[in-house]
């Protein structure tokens, strides 16, 4: 679909695309570039192999489109947009709102999402070569889901300049917290722990004797380095994750294997071993160019008491000190991350709702919500685990 007119003070062609085929690789990724915070699961290939791989498709879901918007031949504004059948993997709870438009009749789904499928880490979601761009994006977008008779658009996990264009173009902000560590420069996991207060030093030494003297040992591989073998016992562990909790995985394996060829460099791999045999895996995301990392899947095939804090923060925590990685995300949810000197930070998401009165009704929500939020944060800075002073 395209169309054309005044968007804000520039004119654009707006087109509606439906496959990453569509969209130059080399376009999409200069755009997300200008970020400030371009982490490597915005990028076109990430995103492509979600669809490709069968992950997130309309089948599961996940219906794809993209809107751009154009001046001649230059993308100016790009953003992807799913059709959400339902709420599924995306970490930003509105069930309760689906709840009540069912109970009154009215249709929830589909609705208009933009965030990354399955994957709880802030950044870019509205692609622009200015903050112009980026709100004629929003108001394209917001005029898109009116044509579609959509209920709703919920754009999850914004970096700070998406935040300031949807509510310049008035809509709801809604609030969550999540926990990310910072590095501040220690030389060494010595130096780290050090910071700590005691009793959480201490906690963190007695968690990491009984995975040693379990005879767990750990190596990890990059890139590259990581081989077919090792990504296939990965997803081993991957899917015993899920499907003890009685689900199948969101991720096929073939997304994984587009990652290995399209993506190699943004991936680092943990492998657990004992007696001679790999027992658990961790994957982490990272970001060579901005030195940030992102805990991301994890599984075992044996219980090890603690492997589970090992694999997915001591391991990954030790590799960004002796790197000088200056921050690692978490994911979301789990205050048990504090222990483990992962602070929280609010994270922002935005809404916009057709039916005026339930658009009523859930800004008031919010805003007792976002009250809730912010006692929550000043409750766990009291409860931070660093020394006083340390940073």
């Amino acid at each position: 679909m395209e169309t054309g007119g005044l968007t804000g003070e520039k004119h654009y062609v707006t087109r509606v695309l439906s496959d990453w085929a569509e969209i130059r690789e080399a376009d999409w990724d200069a755009l997300l570039a200008r970020s400030s915070d371009p982490s490597p699961f915005a990028r076109h290939a990430y995103l492509r192999a979600m669809a490709d791989s069968g992950s997130a498709t309309p089948e599961t879901g996940w219906a794809l489109h993209l809107i751009t918007l154009w001046r001649g031949q230059a993308l100016c504004a790009a953003c992807a947009v799913y059709l959400k059948a339902h709420s599924y993997g995306e970490y930003v709870f509105d069930w309760a709102w689906a709840d009540a438009y069912a109970r009154h009749g009215l249709r929830y789904y589909p609705k208009a999402l933009a965030a990354v499928p399955f994957t709880p880490v802030p950044g870019a979601r509205l692609l622009a070569v200015d903050d112009q761009a980026r709100s004629a994006l929003v108001q394209a977008l917001l005029r898109w889901c009116e044509t579609q008779e959509l209920s709703s658009l919920h754009l999850l996990f914004l970096q700070p300049e998406d935040i300031k264009a949807c509510e310049g173009e008035g809509l709801m902000l809604r609030h969550t917290v999540q926990f990310h560590w910072h590095n501040p420069g220690w030389r060494d996991w010595e130096a780290f722990l050090a910071s700590l207060q005691q009793e959480k030093r201490k906690k963190i030494r007695q968690e990491r004797r009984k995975v040693a003297e379990a005879g767990v040992t750990f190596r990890w591989v990059q890139g590259r380095d990581i081989t077919d073998a090792d990504w296939d016992f990965f997803y081993r562990c991957y899917e015993r994750t899920y499907l003890e909790h009685g689900n199948p995985p969101y991720l096929t394996r073939e997304f994984f294997a587009a990652m290995a060829r399209d993506m190699h460099g943004h991936w680092l791999l943990f492998i657990a071993e004992a007696g001679g045999q790999a027992i658990a895996s961790s994957l982490i995301a990272i970001d060579p160019e901005h030195r940030v990392a992102y805990g991301r899947y994890w599984g075992a095939l044996q219980r090890v008491d603690c492997l589970h804090f090992e694999a997915c923060y001591y391991q990954p925590l030790q590799w960004c000190i002796e790197h000088g990685y200056r921050r690692f995300e978490g994911g979301a949810q789990g205050e048990h991350k504090m222990a483990r000197a992962l602070l929280p930070v609010k994270t922002t998401s935005a809404h916009w709702l057709a039916h005026p009165a339930f658009a009523e009704a859930v800004d008031r929500f919010l805003q007792r919500e976002g009250e809730g939020v912010a006692q929550y944060l000043d409750h766990l800075d009291a409860r931070n685990p660093l020394k006083r002073g340390a940073c």
